[in-house]
C-alpha cells in the first residue's frame, strides 16, 4: 500500500473479460499512478478473476476485486461494497468496457474541487474498430487518435472532439456543451465523503439511470457536478445490452421521481442499513 493514495478508481464489470483485460491494461500506463484499482463485480464467472489475477501479478498497482453472486444485474450493490473498501478520499467510477487514455487518473485529480462532483462522459467506438484493438493499440494510445480512427472507418461526427488533446478546446467545449452534468457512472468522480453522506447508491434500482439517482441525491445535499466530459477521455468498447427492460426501467423512474418531488438526500436503502 503506497502512503496516502490520491485516488481509487471503482472498475463495474460483468462477464466481459476480454474488454476488462484491455482495460486494466490502460490504468497500467497511467501518468499518475498512486491510485488503487478496485473491480466491482457483479456476478462474474472464473475468466474474470483469471484476468483480475494475471493482472495483479504483473501491476504494481494495488487492486482489490469485489466480487458477489450472480443474482441478476445488482450494480448498485457491488458499487456500494466496493464504496466501502476503498481507502482514499476520493474515488473515480469508471466501467470495465472504458479503455482510459494515459492522463485520465492524473486529470481527474487535477479538476478535482470540494464540494464538486466531475462529470465525465466517454467515445462510443464502433463494433468493427473495439474487436481490432490491442494491448498494443493501448500502449501507442492510438486508440484515442482521430487520425486513426478514421482512417480504420470510425463514422466522422462531432463526437470526435471528445478526443481533443487541447487543453483550450477542452474547457471551451466543457463550457458550451449542452449536456447536463450529471452522475454517469462510465465516467465521474467525487469525494467518498460526499457520496457516503447520502449513503451511495439505492439498493433497489436496476439497469438505466441507477447511477443518475444517486447523483441528484447529492445535488440536493449541496454538490455541484462540474461538466469535463472533454477533459477525462475514455473510449466505449462495443457491447449488446441484454439486461435492458422496460420494467427496471419504470421502477428505477419511480425511485428517481420520489427522489426530485422529496429533494431527497438520503436513501434507506444503501450502504447502512
Amino acid at each position: 500500500m503506497q502512503s496516502q493514495l490520491k485516488a481509487s478508481v471503482i472498475i463495474s464489470t460483468y462477464n466481459q473479460p476480454k474488454w476488462l483485460e484491455l482495460v486494466l491494461h490502460s490504468y497500467d500506463l497511467q501518468t499518475e499512478s498512486n491510485f488503487e484499482l478496485i473491480i466491482a463485480d457483479d456476478g462474474s464467472d472464473e475468466r474474470t478473476k483469471a484476468v483480475v489475477d494475471e493482472f495483479s501479478k504483473k501491476s504494481s498497482i494495488d487492486v482489490i476485486h469485489i466480487w458477489q453472486e450472480d443474482e441478476g444485474f445488482q450494480k448498485t450493490k457491488i458499487l456500494n461494497k466496493a464504496i466501502s473498501a476503498s481507502n482514499s478520499e476520493y474515488l473515480i467510477f469508471t466501467d470495465g468496457d472504458c479503455i482510459a487514455r494515459a492522463d485520465f487518473v492524473a486529470t481527474h485529480l487535477k479538476l478535482k474541487q470540494t464540494n464538486y462532483a466531475l462529470s465525465g462522459g466517454y467515445f462510443k467506438l464502433s463494433e468493427k474498430i473495439s474487436q481490432s484493438i490491442t494491448k498494443e493499440t493501448v500502449d501507442s494510445q492510438k486508440c484515442f487518435d482521430k487520425q486513426w480512427l478514421l482512417v480504420k472507418g470510425q463514422p466522422k461526427t462531432f463526437k470526435l472532439n471528445k478526443l481533443t488533446n487541447s487543453k483550450v478546446k477542452a474547457n471551451l467545449l466543457n463550457t458550451l456543451t449542452p449536456t447536463k452534468a450529471t452522475f454517469d457512472g462510465m465516467n465521474v468522480s467525487c469525494f467518498k465523503s460526499d457520496i457516503l453522506a447520502v449513503n451511495g447508491f439505492d439498493e433497489r434500482m436496476k439497469y438505466g439511470g441507477e447511477d443518475r439517482e444517486v447523483g441528484e441525491r447529492m445535488m440536493n445535499n449541496g454538490v455541484r457536478f462540474k461538466q469535463v466530459r472533454y477533459s477525462t477521455i475514455c473510449v466505449h468498447l462495443y457491447h449488446e445490452r441484454p439486461y435492458k427492460n422496460e420494467d427496471a426501467e419504470t421502477l428505477n423512474l419511480k425511485i428517481r421521481k420520489e427522489t426530485k418531488r422529496n429533494k431527497s438526500t438520503y436513501t434507506k436503502f444503501g450502504i447502512k442499513r
